[in-house]
């Protein structure tokens, strides 16, 4: 049995895609997907498709813009700004206005630091132009 075979028997990696393709519609397509490219670290994805969108994104008890508030929080505490251009986008998706999202900037300023703040609102224009 492969780690794919394990983890599609837990529904993970099927909640994980469900709520990949959610949060970005029109990225992935539909059927199952093999997101391995057979390169370093191959894996990662998977690991997070299953961990990240299928043990989290796919649970109950906060709404996904809920999560994408929380979520936009952490990633730009932790500078983390290749995530949160894909992020600002996933909020959008979710139902965050871009003034709701330069107000999580905003408040992140004061905890994250303003070179942090800086860099987020410099994501948030890149991913959320045109």
């Amino acid at each position: 049995m492969t780690a794919k075979d394990v983890e599609d028997s837990s529904g993970l990696r099927s909640a994980g895609l469900k709520a990949m393709r959610d949060a970005l519609p029109g990225v992935f397509p539909e059927g199952d997907i093999d997101l391995r490219d057979g390169r370093l670290g191959e894996e990662l994805v998977e690991i997070g498709l299953t961990s990240v969108w299928g043990a989290l994104w796919a649970r109950e008890g906060l709404s996904p813009r809920d999560r994408s508030l929380v979520t936009l929080g952490i990633l730009i505490a932790l500078g983390a700004e290749g995530e949160l251009r894909t992020h600002f986008r996933i909020g959008v998706t979710n139902g965050l206005t871009e003034d709701e999202i330069a107000e999580v900037i905003y408040h992140a300023s004061g905890y994250a630091g303003f070179p942090a703040a800086t860099a987020a609102r410099n994501a948030a224009r890149e991913a959320l132009s045109g």
